[in-house]
């Protein structure tokens, strides 16, 4: 299956999507689908979710044309396959801090000869269809996005040999982890984040890693996006709902 964002960030465009933290039904997924979107993280680390519901919300992404990505809890082998064979079209690791991490992420989730994922064709991935074995290989080797979530000082240490790994796609900027990290405060207009934002983005180009933000600061997103940011992840289910609800409520008790 053509993984429609890749095709759109290598065709120089920009991608939009969200973070589902916390609402289960598969149905939150359509919405975001309608509302245009071109992809969705469903949240492991952060998120309740488990793998039965993943699963679920994955198989009406991939029927509502909106691209399934999973942002996994953790840097282990099950979790990246799991996710993958359920139809997830990539995968973002949180707090990548070194070269060696890239790899691992690299290697669990292509299949041989570029890493060592198991495989088993009729699965979510194939919408349950069989398959000629190498080219169902080779399909899902390219299409598949392999995310990094740079959210650590030592990430930003070492950030040009992370980025250089074969088979990393896109690096994520996480910004409340990445001030944490250096024990400062979230400051998204300082001197300082900012330069950390333009070395990821510096560091992307040069490497070829398409590079973006998840955060709900649309200002900054619209900022970022005008220096070079293609992978632009806004917001939450839990910031949206949250917002929504504020805002009406203020409005009816004015």
């Amino acid at each position: 299956m053509k993984n429609v964002i890749k095709e759109k960030l290598k065709s120089g465009e920009t991608v939009y999507g969200t973070m589902i933290q916390e609402l289960r039904s598969p149905a939150v997924v359509l919405l975001f689908a309608n509302a245009g979107y071109d992809f969705v993280f469903i949240d492991m680390e952060h998120g309740a979710h488990n793998m039965e519901t993943v699963a679920d919300m994955i198989k009406v992404a991939r029927g509502a044309g909106i691209v399934p990505l999973v942002r996994v809890p953790d840097l282990q082998y099950h979790l990246i396959a799991r996710c993958l064979d359920a139809g997830a079209q990539g995968f973002m690791v949180p707090r990548i801090a070194t070269r060696e991490q890239a790899e691992k992420a690299v290697m669990y989730s292509k299949y041989p000869p570029m890493g060592e994922r198991g495989c088993s064709i009729n699965k979510g991935h194939n919408d349950y269809k069989g398959g000629e074995l190498l080219s169902f290989i080779k399909e899902a080797n390219e299409e598949n996005l392999v995310i990094l979530q740079i959210e650590r000082k030592a990430a930003m240490d070492d950030l040009d040999n992370i980025l250089s790994v074969p088979g990393v796609d896109a690096a994520v900027l996480g910004p409340n982890d990445m001030a944490a990290s250096y024990g400062i405060s979230e400051d998204l207009n300082g001197e300082f984040m900012n330069s950390i934002f333009q070395k990821v983005v510096d560091t992307g180009k040069k490497h070829n890693v398409f590079t973006g933000m998840h955060i709900a600061n649309l200002q900054k997103l619209k900022e970022w996006k005008q220096k070079g940011m293609q992978f632009i992840a806004y917001n939450t289910d839990l910031g949206f709902l949250s917002a929504g609800a504020s805002k009406g409520l203020k409005e009816l008790s004015e």
